[in-house]
């Protein structure tokens, strides 16, 4: 069975989509099947994977209220390995609509049930907001990966969401656990990277990633061509940095298999 990830900071702009078309891009040059759901309205991971919008028949939206299943959704990447369910900004009304259904906090891991069977890993980009498309998403995933800059207002976001992680470990998901907090965007030179990095693994020991995301040109651009930045500029520093993370996460889960 594959296994969920939810890609979640309920702050904009902290590199939510850049790690999960990246991420999916290095899981699947080293040869796992990887499906990626682009649950945020914006459609930034839908855009930076070069799929033209016009061209998309089922999206995401339509797999949550019940009009087609996750693979009849399911787009072709450029990228070896990778598969999308597109979005729309169509799905922004959907968070309205879900309160009023049965099991609304459920539908998003009902709709992925089948799709775990078949993909090694499926990535969820989730809205930078905490409402029911985010609880959706975290009820359907094994884990979360939070991305978050080395700013001081950062911290704020982070306990907030470490909270909303805490109530739905309580009420619907009890195996949620942080697969770990990735910061994005370093500086290493600025004095305030070490000083956020040191006071998040103070309130959060073991939930830090070893693997930090430096800001770095290729990352901006490889959007705007419609590719992962293993594919647009492999030798770069932004480059080299997920195919860490994606190595990070790998050992991670051999290890805990081999402690089972």
């Amino acid at each position: 069975m594959g296994k969920v990830i939810a890609v979640s900071n309920q702050k904009g702009g902290v590199g939510k989509s850049t790690t999960v078309v990246n991420l999916a891009a290095v899981f699947g040059a080293r040869g796992s099947k990887v499906l990626i759901v682009d649950f945020d309205p914006q459609g930034n991971t839908t855009t930076s994977l070069g799929i033209q919008k016009k061209s998309i028949r089922n999206t995401v939206y339509d797999v949550l209220v019940g009009d087609c299943t996750a693979f009849e959704a399911v787009v072709a990447s450029t990228s070896r390995g990778v598969s999308l369910i597109p979005t729309t900004q169509e799905l922004s009304g959907a968070s309205i609509e879900l309160v009023g259904m049965k099991n609304r906090a459920e539908k998003l891991r009902d709709a992925l049930k089948e799709a775990r069977d078949f993909y090694d890993y499926i990535l969820i980009d989730c809205p930078p907001t905490l409402d029911m498309l985010t609880i959706n998403a975290l009820v359907a995933a094994d884990s979360v990966i939070i991305p978050m800059q080395c700013e001081f207002l950062s911290l704020e976001g982070l306990v907030e969401l470490n909270n909303t992680i805490e109530r739905i470990r309580s009420t619907w998901n009890k195996k949620l656990v942080i697969e770990g907090i990735l910061f994005t965007m370093c500086v290493d030179r600025y004095k305030i990277t070490g000083q956020i990095i040191a006071e998040v693994k103070k309130h959060f020991p073991k939930q830090v990633f070893n693997t930090t995301i430096p800001r770095n040109v290729a990352l901006s651009e490889a959007p705007s061509f419609g590719q992962p930045v293993i594919y647009y500029e492999k030798k770069s520093k932004g480059a080299k940095a997920y195919e860490a993370l994606a190595k990070e996460i790998i050992r991670k889960d051999r290890k805990a298999k081999e402690d089972k």
